[in-house]
């Protein structure tokens, strides 16, 4: 088994990695599907994420120009319908005016291993932008738990997001360059909404997460290159198993793991990788 040439990167099967290389191994190169519920009660958590998916469908309905009051009348769920008015009421602060929503952003990873280039991939929810001075990251986030800072920091997706942002960002920011300085993300929770969650991005921070992600897919090639058909390493942290629909496949538990205690809705990133088709992504030159 070989890591194909053109496999793409993305906060989620990097996350996925890093919490279990046998859930990456059996996600994104088996393809492995397993009909075990990640969340329950079943029902309660599947309406939870269609009510997230139709409220980033209607935030990006309303970023095309949709007017708010017509938007509002398709509300019909209570959740959505209070997500939705703490999105017109109580956005996220001091945004620059230019706005880009469900942008994706890709370039290929900063050095390579045995002449193959491999590529970061990231779908961002809405990037503001005020060319040559600041770019923003808004991530919407419609869990019913307030993720805690230090949790957010520690994401994937805190690091990948505002380093490709400065990789791959300058075609948003007037074809100059976008310095790390520039750069600041934000996690805007639906239903805490005067608490978001704001990172701000450095040069320093910059080479640390290029480092970190290089030796990370190396590290994640070289196991597909040892490890061939073999079986990755479980994780050794069982709270990961708890919410992972392969838990029984690995005999870790059959009990999913509650909403209630759901740090956010289960990852849908894995669906956007896989089913992404990287033509339609306009190439990044350097």
């Amino acid at each position: 088994m070989t890591l194909p040439a053109n496999f793409q990167f993305s906060q989620a099967s990097l996350q996925d990695y890093v919490d279990c290389p046998r859930r990456f191994q059996l996600r994104y190169l088996l393809r492995r599907a397993w009909p075990a519920l990640e969340v329950e009660p079943a029902l309660e958590s599947e309406h939870h994420l269609q009510q997230g998916a139709a409220f980033h469908r209607l935030v990006h309905q309303h970023g095309l120009g949709i007017p708010a009051e017509r938007l509002s009348s398709t509300a019909s769920d209570a959740d959505l319908r209070r997500w939705w008015h703490n999105y017109l009421t109580q956005p996220p602060a001091d945004l620059p005016p230019s706005r880009q929503h469900e942008i994706v952003l890709s370039a290929p990873l900063s050095g390579d291993r045995d002449g193959v280039h491999y590529r970061l991939i990231a779908k961002y929810d809405l990037l503001a932008v005020d060319p040559g001075q600041r770019v923003v990251i808004v991530d919407w986030k419609t869990s019913r738990r307030r993720s805690g800072r230090p949790w957010l920091a520690g994401r994937l997706q805190t690091r990948l997001y505002p380093y490709l942002m400065v990789r791959a960002g300058s075609y948003l920011n007037e074809e100059r360059p976008v310095q790390p300085e520039q750069v600041e993300m934000i996690y805007w929770f639906a239903n805490f909404p005067t608490d978001p969650e704001r990172f701000a991005y450095d040069a320093a921070k910059y080479r640390a997460d290029e480092g970190y992600l290089v030796s990370l897919v190396e590290k994640i090639a070289e196991d597909v290159d040892r490890l061939g058909e073999e079986d990755f390493p479980l994780t050794v942290e069982d709270r990961h198993c708890r919410f992972c629909p392969y838990r029984s496949l690995c005999q870790r538990g059959v009990t999913a793991g509650p909403l209630d205690e759901a740090e956010e809705e289960p990852e849908q990133g894995g669906d956007f990788d896989l089913g992404l088709d990287f033509e339609q992504i306009a190439e990044i030159e350097y």
